[in-house]
């Protein structure tokens, strides 16, 4: 089950869903995602929702289920998981995406880690944030997108 932390702002449960993929040692985890960036949402009066996943199946589950909670914005971190998404379509993350009612942006410290989609998918992101070497930076630069995104 993958591990969630939440922050709720008065009777909104989720706004923004951070939904992480393993990372190899030494990257922002969930907590530190939390805690980086809970006064930032709290100051624009929104909500947001961390899960860490440890594997594919709770990924794209994780996706899935954002459209159900109705989630107004997600950034997607896969990680570690990216290699095996490209190489098990068949395990539904392109599908996930594509059913997600909300916008969001994919968040990466390896320019060669972007999720590719399937030529004519609906599902693609906003937009694909990557910063070599340094996923904080690249999930602060989304979340301001998302922020922005949701003011408009």
């Amino acid at each position: 089950m993958p591990s969630t932390q939440r922050l709720r702002i008065g009777t909104q449960i989720v706004t923004i869903l951070i939904v992480q993929g393993p990372h190899a040692a030494g990257h922002v985890s969930g907590g530190d995602l939390s805690a980086r960036f809970e006064s930032l949402v709290r100051a624009t009066g929104q909500a947001l929702s961390v899960c860490t996943c440890g594997g594919l199946r709770e990924l794209v589950a994780r996706v899935r289920a954002a459209k159900a909670e109705g989630t107004d914005f997600m950034l997607l971190a896969p990680g570690d998981l990216t290699e095996e998404a490209r190489a098990h379509p068949e395990a539904g993350l392109d599908d996930a995406l594509e059913a997600l009612a909300s916008p969001y942006v994919e968040v990466h410290d390896d320019s060669g880690a972007a999720v590719e989609r399937a030529d004519g998918r609906h599902g693609a992101p906003l937009a694909t944030i990557v910063i070599n070497g340094d996923l904080a930076t690249s999930y602060r630069i989304a979340l301001g997108i998302a922020l922005r995104q949701l003011a408009a």
